[in-house]
Formats: structure tokens, C-alpha cells, sequence
């Protein structure tokens, strides 16, 4: 199976906040959520680290023509923020499931959702 981790999936795993293992499955990010964790201010040289190895164990997924038009799409349908619109459409390219805990990306309608289960 296809799942692709949404930034705050990420966000959490990294941060010890998730419950159990995550399911065996080929793993997948958008470039974006690449984007977004590595340009935080506050990053120290190790939490650095961290992320990018985290990043080399994944697929990370560039932007196609496809993804832009799915992105635009779903930002315009569902008022969503053009980076949970990016990832969602992501999911959508691949035909995988999105893991996440944003409550606005569980609704979308036609977007293959798993709730990640914190502690």
C-alpha cells in the first residue's frame, strides 16, 4: 500500500508524539512537507540531521503538472492552505492514503485518510 505523510505526521513521528509503529507500507512525502520541516528558524544542527534522515527513508515526491492542477483544485473546492492542498493532491497522484491529524484534510471528499493515532 501507498501512504503518504502529511507534514504534521512528520512533525509528530519525529517528535516521539505517535502511537506504535506505523503500518508497513512504501512511504511517500510532497516536496513541500520536505520544504516546510527543513526551513524551520529554530532548527539546531541535530534536529537537522534528524529530519534529513528521516527524508532518505522516504519517497519524496516532486511537483508535476498533474499535482499543481489536483493542488489548485482542492485549494479552490475546499478553501484549503496551498500546502495541505499540495500534499493532499500528492496522495491524490499516487492513489495513496494520506496519514495526518489535520481535521480540515480528513474531510476532503475523495482523499484516502488515515488518522495518525498520538499519545
Amino acid at each position: 500500500m501507498k501512504r503518504v505523510l502529511d507534514t504534521n505526521a512528520i512533525l509528530y513521528l519525529l517528535g516521539g508524539k505517535v502511537v506504535g509503529p506505523l503500518p508497513p507500507a512504501q512511504y511517500f512525502i510532497s516536496v513541500i512537507s520536505e520544504m516546510e520541516r527543513l526551513s524551520y528558524v529554530s532548527l539546531d544542527e541535530a534536529a537537522t540531521a534528524q529530519i534529513r534522515a528521516f527524508i532518505s527513508a522516504v519517497i519524496v515526491v516532486d511537483l508535476t503538472r498533474e499535482i499543481k492542477e489536483l493542488a489548485i483544485t482542492l485549494r479552490r473546492q475546499h478553501a484549503l492552505k496551498l500546502p495541505d492542498a499540495t500534499v493532499a493532491a500528492t496522495a491524490l497522484s499516487l492513489q495513496a492514503q494520506l496519514i495526518t491529524s489535520d481535521n480540515r484534510l480528513l474531510r476532503v471528499p475523495g482523499l484516502s485518510c488515515e488518522r495518525l493515532k498520538l499519545a
